[in-house]
């Protein structure tokens, strides 16, 4: 089985690459790393869908695995010219195109009845007062894209708020997109992260921020401990997996006092923390989902 994994060069070394790698080695599987700037893209009007590496033409992977943080233009063509080459992709393009917008993302998960903190786009200038109006202090604030807790901050007063206002009115980027978000009391400085793959939970961790933080991520110094699944977490985490189209997934879900809420759905999710708590080898469950589904067996 030919394998690519498809991420930035300088994740190459990253713990995630390394497990992948390890694991790969260990299964007898042909795993190659992969830039979105190694590759050239051809199309013609015969049909042919050419993919160059370094300038060659090699022959293409069964399955290519997309790694990508920030979700560029061009890295979605490379992914949709794979996909349209009869390449397996895990997860597809469109997938990756709403999960990379936390906006597009709540917005969808809304529009199907599931749980999700109230939210709102931020504009610009930003109207205070509908803003204080339906929201309570704190108030989570979010750029649209993001991970691993980066990009996400707390406003706790007006005060604070006056102070985004108006370093929104000094940029006046367009490019920066915000999100306000309702702030879960009763999930301050933990959650639960769910990985999916196919379809099915493989396991969960309970997330627990460091130094009062409310920011729960493992790579933001978190500790992280295994967290049994039931009923109400499973389907949440399957069924948001599902609506986003998402083989594989990071479910983060907050407690609202007796039930829960859907905080983000992560199409990349990095794992280092997860194997920490739960000793479960992502990787391995990865690659023996894709043997099924090249195998046709589901």
């Amino acid at each position: 089985m030919k394998i690519w994994i498809l991420e930035k060069r300088e994740d190459f070394t990253s713990y995630t690459s390394n497990r992948f790698k390890e694991v790969a080695k260990k299964m007898d599987i042909d795993l190659k790393l992969v830039a979105p700037e190694e590759l050239d893209l051809i199309v013609t009007k015969e049909g042919n869908k050419n993919i160059l590496y370094n300038g060659k033409l090699l022959g293409l992977p069964d399955c290519l695995i997309p790694r990508i943080g920030t979700v560029t233009y061009y890295a979605l063509a490379i992914i949709r010219h794979f996909e349209r080459s009869g390449v397996f992709t895990l997860n597809s393009s469109q997938s990756m195109e709403t999960s990379k917008d936390k906006l597009a993302t709540l917005q969808l998960l809304a529009s199907n009845n599931m749980p999700i903190p109230k939210t709102m786009l931020a504009k610009f200038p930003l109207n205070l007062e509908v803003i204080e109006k339906e929201f309570s202090y704190p108030i989570i604030i979010k750029t649209i894209t993001g991970s691993q807790g980066r990009g996400v901050f707390l406003l706790e007063n007006r005060n604070k708020l006056n102070d985004l206002a108006n370093l929104m009115e000094i940029s006046k980027d367009p490019r920066v997109n915000l999100i306000l978000q309702e702030f879960i009391s009763s999930s301050h400085g933990k959650d639960i992260r769910v990985i999916v793959i196919g379809g099915r939970p493989i396991g969960s961790m309970l997330r627990t921020a460091s130094n009062n933080s409310f920011k729960a991520n493992f790579s933001a110094g978190g500790s992280v401990a295994p967290y049994k699944l039931n009923p109400a977490i499973e389907w949440l985490a399957v069924e948001s997996a599902k609506l986003m189209g998402l083989d594989i997934a990071g479910v983060d879900i907050l407690f609202d006092q007796d039930s829960y809420k859907i905080c983000e759905v992560n199409s990349y999710p990095g794992f280092e923390g997860f194997e920490k708590a739960t000793d479960i080898n992502v990787p391995e469950e990865v690659f023996k989902y894709i043997q099924l589904r090249l195998q046709g067996n589901i």
